[in-house]
């Protein structure tokens, strides 16, 4: 569907047709019921304006659901929703209001089936199903109370600690960070950060202290056609050889550049040897899988550029380390998956991943076992869709772990030992903390069997989205795992600094100043196997210590100072070391 359609807030004035029947009922002696409508002819793409409007011709369907259950039943059991058609080329969205007509959930990508998750309380609700793109298709629906998955008890590991770190207001771009980026030169030990159209370069003393610098490319040190102009930015550093690219997406193409020197000096490329589509272009890099065509260069190792465009998303391969590109290969059309998608990761062996929150239902990853020439899409079936794009890290032995968003809102991860065609211990990484909702879910592998995953969460339930109602207050969590996935600890990694206070809108350009942190964050590991993550600091200022919400955007990274690393052989440096500091907050 609409990719930027969202609905937040009161519905006054909007009619819909009703459900066929046009009212039913689940309890917990009777858990299920169903309805259908349509067929419809004309498409309702009102939601793309940021409110969804119903009436002629542009027709919605309501279905009033009235739940009953006992108290405390929402303990172990979920409301599950869900709308499905026959044609996949066709296009419904889902959405739950409450009886103040305000809505509670929703689901409003492109997945066949739409499914929202609710927690099972007595209560009444109207189902509301807005034909989108319909093609003369009819729906059906099913609510259904459902048993929540049980979670494996959290892990008994030491949990790692945190310091903060952002950047001074000298330097461009500091409170322009949303959606940022990091990697790490191992050999230095530097943190590359990227912020609209700044890359910074981060360098910590041995007591953990940061310096910031700005090493954007320009025309001075050696790429004029660096740090223009950007839709939307990415920079990855590959971990083996080094070299970071940055690259700004720019109308139909891309804008890159790569340093081998820490942004001293940069050199232009061809951007991306595609098209670069709508959105969410990605960049990554790791060895070539056996058996293909590998290097033409000297550079060892591939490069992936990867965007969505309208009908589909498309990789293409660098085989002289990000100077040109081959042609593009479609990992899978609007028929598989929503067109967005998370950032592309390299296995060890060459494997590649591309991690999707919406395919027919599920979150899954595209992936590639010959060097990008084909792409299979592995669903992982425990999901549901989400509102944030999923993530997924590699581990030193291929274990691939993908962090998401599920449709209720919680925090979820899943490890796969075979490329995505099994999955085990999915998991709710937020429980114990009472997390009720997150966003910008970002996951990160070192060791085999050890992983972090990063996220902004709130303890407070309901639509996070809606910037009438929702209160909560956001902070930035990290979830490491030291057993293969099996078991979680998670801590609040800014404890006694929000960084979002009230909603956070991941709806596009419908949003209003909710949107300040755009679209996603990022995490990385440096040489010993420390956490590093990047994010945009929404609560500055008098708002962190109290104040209201300011919506910033502070380019920061918060930095594991204390506890085990993701590297086994390290766990001792930072035994016994935790250091606190806030840079220019």
């Amino acid at each position: 569907m609409g990719l930027l359609a969202l609905l937040a807030g009161a519905l006054p004035g909007v009619s819909a047709d009703a459900a066929t029947p046009p009212s039913g009922s689940v309890s917990d002696t009777a858990p299920t019921t169903t309805w259908g409508g349509g067929p419809f002819a004309v498409p309702n793409v009102s939601g793309t304006t940021g409110t969804v409007s119903c009436g002629d011709p542009q027709l919605c369907d309501d279905y009033a659901l009235k739940v009953t259950v006992p108290t405390g039943y929402d303990t172990g059991h979920s409301l599950r929703i869900d709308i499905k058609w026959p044609d996949s080329a066709a296009d419904f969205d889902l959405y739950v209001l409450d009886t103040n007509q305000h809505v509670v959930a929703a689901s409003a990508s492109s997945s066949d089936p739409e499914t929202v998750l609710l927690p099972a309380v007595t209560a009444s609700y109207t189902v509301r199903v807005v034909p989108y793109a319909p093609l003369g298709d009819s729906f059906t629906g099913t609510a259904s109370l459902v048993a929540a998955p049980v979670d494996p008890p959290p892990s008994t590991a030491t949990p790692p600690t945190y310091a903060d770190s952002a950047a001074p207001d000298s330097i461009k771009d500091a409170h322009n960070a949303g959606e940022p980026s990091i990697g790490v030169d191992r050999a230095t030990g530097a943190a590359m950060f990227q912020a609209y159209t700044s890359t910074l370069k981060v360098a910590y003393d041995s007591s953990g202290t940061a310096t910031w610098q700005d090493r954007s490319a320009n025309a001075a040190n050696g790429c004029p056609q660096g740090s223009t102009t950007s839709l939307d930015p990415i920079l990855f550093t590959d971990p083996a050889t080094h070299r970071t690219f940055e690259s700004q997406l720019a109308g139909k193409t891309a804008l890159t550049c790569y340093t081998d020197d820490d942004g001293e000096t940069w050199t232009p490329t061809s951007g991306s040897g595609i098209d670069s589509g709508v959105d969410h272009q990605t960049i990554g890099g790791g060895p070539f899988a056996p058996g293909g065509p590998g290097a033409l260069t000297s550079y060892p190792d591939a490069v992936y550029y990867c965007s969505q465009d309208i009908a589909d998303a498309s990789c293409a391969v660098s085989r002289d380390g990000g100077l040109t590109y081959g042609p593009a290969v479609p990992m899978y059309s609007l028929l598989d998956c929503g067109g967005l998608h998370g950032h592309v990761k390299v296995a060890p062996d060459g494997t590649v991943y591309v991690p999707n929150k919406g395919c027919g239902g599920n979150q899954a990853v595209a992936v590639s076992e010959d060097n990008g020439l084909t792409w299979t899409v592995r669903k992982n079936p425990s999901s549901t869709p989400g509102d944030s794009d999923p993530s997924v890290g590699v581990g030193a032995g291929g274990s691939v772990y993908m962090g998401y968003q599920n449709s209720d809102g919680t925090a979820r991860i899943a490890v796969s030992h075979d490329k995505g065609r099994t999955w085990l211990y999915d998991q709710n990484v937020g429980a114990a903390l009472g997390i009720k909702n997150i966003v910008f879910p970002a996951v990160t592998a070192g060791d085999d069997n050890r992983a972090a995953f990063a996220f902004l969460g709130t303890t407070t339930g309901g639509n996070y989205q809606d910037s009438a109602t929702f209160k909560g207050v956001w902070h930035l969590y990290v979830a490491t795992t030291y057993d293969g996935g099996q078991s979680w600890v998670t801590v609040d990694a800014t404890p006694t600094d929000p960084v979002q206070k009230g909603s956070i809108c991941t709806g596009g350009t419908t949003c209003g100043q909710d949107r300040n942190l755009l679209d996603f964050i990022d995490v990385t590991l440096d040489a010993q196997g420390r956490v590093l993550v990047a994010y945009a600091d929404g609560c500055t200022g008098a708002c962190a210590t109290g104040g209201a919400q300011n919506y910033d955007a502070l380019a920061s990274i918060a930095r594991q100072s204390s506890g085990n690393t993701l590297y086994g052989a390290y766990d001792a440096v930072l035994a016994g070391k935790h250091k606190k500091t806030k840079g220019g907050r």
